[in-house]
C-alpha cells in the first residue's frame, strides 16, 4: 500500500533497532531475484517474473515508501523473500503484484487477462478490502477474506507474511504509534500463522522486530547481555560441538553440527512468562545436528546418550509424531561437559529444510513435481486447521469475536490425542473428549453420550493431554444434539461454533414448530375457535407480555418447555374476551358438556356412563394415544388399563366386567407417567436429570436410582404431567443429557 514520504518520527528507535531501518536492495534487483528462483526450478517460467516486474514498476511510478525509497522496491523485496523460501515463478508474479490492484488504477480483470487465473486469484486473496471501511472491522474482515482464499491456496498466506516481514523491516521509518499498533497484530496474528505453517524463519524475525517496536530498552538490554556473555559461549558451544563430531566420526556417519543460534523474543519470553532470570536461559546450550537418514538420527542420538546423562522426561520424539505444522526432530536435553544443560535437536537435513520453511518446503517440492506448475487445490490433510478456520470464520458473524477467536486459534499450544485406529488429533491445551469429538466429524459431536480416555470411562469435560488415546460414545437417537453445558467447558473455536449453532439453528426452528402444533393441539381439545385466535393480534401481544422477541420466540419457548400451552392459551383468551366485551361480541365458546372436568378428572369416558367413577391404573400407567379398556371394580369403579398390561390378561376370566371407554382429556386432566433413564454412571449425573426435569415443569412423585458393577446408572421416575404430546419433548431433552446412552417409557410395573 503506497504511503507518504519519510518524516523524522520514529527517529529515537535508530541507535536501538537498527535492523528495522534495512532498505531494499538497489543493484541488479530484478537479476538477483531470477537468479535466486531458477535455483530451485530451473524449468520454471522466468519470463512470467520479468512481464510482472515491468507491470508492477509501470503502475507503481510516482509511489513511494515512507523511507523515500520507489515503491517497486516493497513488491520487490516481498518477492525475494518468497524466492529464498523456494516458491515457483507464478507466487513470485502474484507477490509482484500484489499492491496494483489495491494502490493503483490496474483492474483484477485485467491482471487475470494478461498473468492467468492463478496468479489472479493469489494477488485477489492478498488484497485488503475496500478503503472506506476503518476500524478493528475491517482490519477481522480483511484477515477473514485472506482466511478463505488461503484455504483454498496456501501461498496466499505466504505471500501475505512476506509482506508483512518486509513492512516489519522498515517499521522504523513510520509513526511510533503506527509501528506498535502493526507490531502487536503482527505477534497476535501473523507470527502465530507463521509458527502454524512451520516457517521458523519467517516467524522468528516477525517476533524480534515486534518486539524491538513494543519493547526497544528491553530489546536493547538483552541485545547487550547477549553480546558480554558470547565469547564464553562459543568457547563452550565449540567444545560440544567436537564432542559430537567425534561420536560422528566413531559411528561413520556424515553429518554436521551448529550451535542454534539464540532468538531474543524467545529468551524475552522466557524471563518474564516463566519468571526465570537471564543467566539460566542464556547459558542452556542449544546444539543442533542434521544427518542423512532417519535411522543416523536414531544412532547419533544414542551415540550421544552414551556419552552425556539424559535429563528425564526431556526427550521428544517428533519424528515418529510430526507436529501439527509437519515439524520432525529429535529432542533431548543432557548434562554436558561441567555439570552444563545441553539441549540438542537431530534431524534429517528435509527434516531441517521443512523446519526451517515449512509449508513452502512443500510447496516448493511439488512444484518441481510438477514441471514447474503448482497443483493448485484445496488445503492438504496435513493443514487441516486451515479447513477448520475456514469453517468457523464463516460461522461467526462478529468481527470482535472472529479475530479473538483467530489469535486464539492460531496462538494456543497442542496436545496431541490418538483414535482407537491410531490416528493423531491436535486439540488446544485443555481440551476434553467433546473437543475431540467435534475435530474428527460435526455429527459425532453433536450425538457425543460419553468417552474413554486410556480405556476408562471419564466425565465429558475432563481435560485430554497429549498421549491420551480417546474413544467417544455416540446416540443412536437421530434427534440427539448437544447440551449448552457443553459451551462452560470446551476450549477449541471449531466445538463452540458446532454447538450455537446447533441450538441457534435447527432446534429452534424444530421448536417453533412444535410450539405451533401444542397450542392448536390444546385448542382443539378445549373447542377454541383456532382460526379466530390465530389470525388477531392477541399472541403478538402476549409475546410482548412475556417479553418475546416476537410470536416466533413465543412458539419456540412453548416448544422448548419454558412455559406451558396453557398459561399461552389463558392470557390469549383473556385479551380476547376483553375485546369481546369493548365491542359487544358474542363470547367464546366453553367445553362440550360431556367433556367438563371435575377435579382430578382421569380424561377418560365410559360409554353409556357419564357420572361413573374413573382411574387409571397405576401397573401400566396409560396416558392418551395409548390404546384402552376399563374393568369395572367393586366399590372403586372403572379402572382404565393399556389393552397390552399383563393384568388385563389376568381379569380376562371375568369378560362381563370390561366395559368400552375413550380419551376425553380437558385441561385440567393429570396423567402419571413411568420413565427409565440409562446412563454411564458420572459425578452430577441424577441433579442434571431431575433439572431438565423441573425445566420442563414435570412434577416428579418418586425416583430410584442404581448403578451396576460396570458404571451404567439405571434411573426411574414416576411424574405427572398434564399434555401427554408433552412427554416426547422430556424424554428428548433427558437424552441429550452428558453421558445418557438411552431413556424410555416404562408401561409395566
Amino acid at each position: 500500500m503506497a504511503e507518504p514520504q519519510a518524516t523524522s518520527q520514529g527517529s529515537s528507535l535508530r541507535w536501538l533497532v537498527p535492523r528495522i531501518f534495512s532498505r531494499a536492495p538497489r543493484v541488479n534487483d530484478l537479476d538477483n531475484l531470477i537468479r535466486t528462483v531458477r535455483v530451485n526450478h530451473p524449468r520454471g517460467d522466468l519470463p512470467i517474473i520479468e512481464r510482472a516486474y515491468a507491470v508492477a514498476k509501470e503502475k507503481h511510478e510516482g509511489q513511494f515508501r515512507q523511507s523515500g525509497e520507489p515503491y517497486i522496491t516493497h513488491p520487490l523485496a516481498v518477492a525475494q523473500i518468497l524466492a529464498e523460501l523456494g516458491l515457483g515463478p507464478r507466487a513470485i508474479a502474484a507477490a509482484l503484484l500484489h499492491d496494483t490492484v489495491e494502490d493503483t488504477g490496474y483492474a483484477l480483470s485485467e491482471l487475470q487477462d494478461t498473468f492467468g487465473d492463478e496468479v489472479a486469484m493469489l494477488v485477489d486473496g492478498v488484497t485488503k478490502l475496500d478503503k472506506v471501511k476503518y476500524g478493528e472491522s475491517a482490519q477481522a474482515e480483511t484477515v477473514r477474506k485472506m482466511i478463505v482464499a488461503m484455504s483454498k491456496d496456501i501461498r496466499v498466506l505466504l505471500i501475505k507474511l512476506a509482506d508483512r516481514l518486509h513492512n516489519a523491516r522498515t517499521w522504523g521509518f513510520v509513526p511510533p504509534e503506527k509501528a506498535s499498533r502493526k507490531a502487536k497484530e503482527t505477534l497476535e496474528i501473523y507470527a502465530p500463522l507463521a509458527h502454524r505453517l512451520g516457517i521458523q524463519t519467517i516467524k522468528s524475525e516477525l517476533e524480534d522486530l515486534s518486539f524491538a517496536v513494543l519493547h526497544p530498552k528491553i530489546y536493547a538490554e538483552i541485545s547487550s547481555l547477549i553480546a558480554q556473555r558470547t565469547p564464553q559461549r562459543e568457547k563452550y558451544l565449540q567444545q560440544v560441538v567436537e564432542a559430537i563430531d567425534e561420536d560422528l566420526r566413531d559411528l561413520r556417519i556424515r553429518g554436521k553440527v551448529v550451535g542454534r543460534p539464540k532468538q531474543l523474543y524467545s529468551v524475552y519470553q522466557k524471563m518474564v512468562v516463566r519468571g526465570r532470570e537471564f543467566d539460566d536461559i542464556y547459558d542452556l546450550i542449544g546444539i543442533r545436528v542434521l544427518v542423512g537418514s532417519v535411522r543416523d538420527c536414531y544412532a547419533v542420538l544414542g551415540a550421544i546418550h552414551a556419552r552425556w546423562t539424559p535429563l528425564p522426561g526431556r526427550f521428544k520424539d517428533y519424528i515418529a509424531t510430526p507436529k501439527f505444522n509437519l515439524y520432525q526432530s529429535l529432542h533431548t536435553t543432557v548434562i554436558g561437559p561441567g555439570g552444563r544443560t545441553v539441549e540438542i535437536q537431530i534431524r534429517t537435513h528435509e527434516m531441517h529444510q521443512q523446519a526451517e520453511f515449512g509449508v513452502a518446503a512443500h510447496w516448493m517440492y511439488k512444484e518441481r513435481m510438477n514441471g514447474g506448475k503448482a497443483d493448485v487445490k484445496p488445503v492438504d490433510t496435513d493443514m487441516a486447521w486451515l479447513a477448520h478456520i475456514s469453517d468457523w470464520q464463516a460461522e461467526t458473524a462478529d468481527p470482535s469475536e472472529f479475530l479473538d477467536s483467530l489469535r486464539f486459534e492460531i496462538g494456543a499450544k497442542e496436545v496431541y490425542v490418538f483414535t482407537p485406529k491410531g490416528r493423531v488429533i491436535g486439540l488446544p491445551t485443555g481440551a476434553t473428549p467433546v473437543d475431540f469429538a467435534y475435530a474428527v466429524h460435526t455429527e459425532i459431536g453433536h450425538r457425543t453420550m460419553g468417552a474413554k480416555v486410556n480405556g476408562r470411562l471419564v466425565p465429558l469435560e475432563t481435560e485430554l493431554r497429549s498421549g491420551d488415546v480417546v474413544e467417544v460414545f455416540t446416540s443412536k437417537n437421530p434427534d440427539a444434539g448437544p447440551s449448552q453445558d457443553w459451551l462452560s467447558f470446551v476450549k477449541s473455536t471449531r466445538a463452540r461454533n458446532k454447538i450455537r449453532g446447533w441450538f441457534t439453528k435447527e432446534r429452534r426452528e424444530e421448536a417453533i414448530e412444535q410450539g405451533k402444533e401444542a397450542i392448536a393441539r390444546a385448542m382443539r381439545r378445549q373447542n377454541l375457535p383456532l382460526q379466530r385466535l390465530m389470525s388477531q393480534d392477541s399472541f403478538s401481544q402476549v409475546a410482548q407480555q412475556l417479553r418475546y422477541e416476537d410470536v416466533s420466540a413465543l412458539y419456540a419457548a412453548v416448544g422448548e418447555g419454558h412455559i406451558s400451552t396453557q398459561s399461552v392459551l389463558e392470557k390469549v383468551t383473556a385479551l380476547v374476551a376483553a375485546d369481546d366485551t369493548n365491542t359487544g361480541a358474542i363470547d367464546l365458546p366453553g367445553h362440550a358438556p360431556a367433556r367438563e372436568a371435575r377435579a382430578g378428572d382421569s380424561g377418560v369416558l365410559v360409554r353409556g356412563a357419564a357420572d361413573i367413577l374413573v382411574k387409571l391404573a397405576r401397573c401400566c400407567t396409560p396416558v392418551p394415544g395409548d390404546p384402552i379398556v376399563g374393568f369395572v371394580t367393586r366399590g372403586s369403579g372403572v379402572s382404565v388399563h393399556r389393552s397390552d398390561c399383563v393384568n388385563v390378561k389376568a381379569l380376562g376370566s371375568d369378560p362381563d366386567r370390561f366395559v368400552e371407554v375413550e380419551w376425553a382429556p380437558t385441561t385440567k386432566s393429570v396423567f402419571r407417567v413411568q420413565i427409565q433413564v440409562e446412563a454411564l454412571d458420572r459425578s452430577g449425573l441424577l441433579s442434571d436429570v431431575t433439572r431438565v426435569l423441573s425445566e420442563h415443569h414435570v412434577n416428579i412423585l418418586s425416583a430410584t436410582v442404581s448403578t451396576t458393577d460396570e458404571r451404567l446408572a439405571l434411573s426411574r421416575f414416576v411424574f405427572e404431567m398434564g399434555d401427554a404430546v408433552h412427554l416426547d419433548r422430556v424424554l428428548n431433552a433427558v437424552r441429550r443429557i452428558d453421558a445418557v446412552y438411552d431413556v424410555y417409557r416404562v408401561t409395566t410395573s
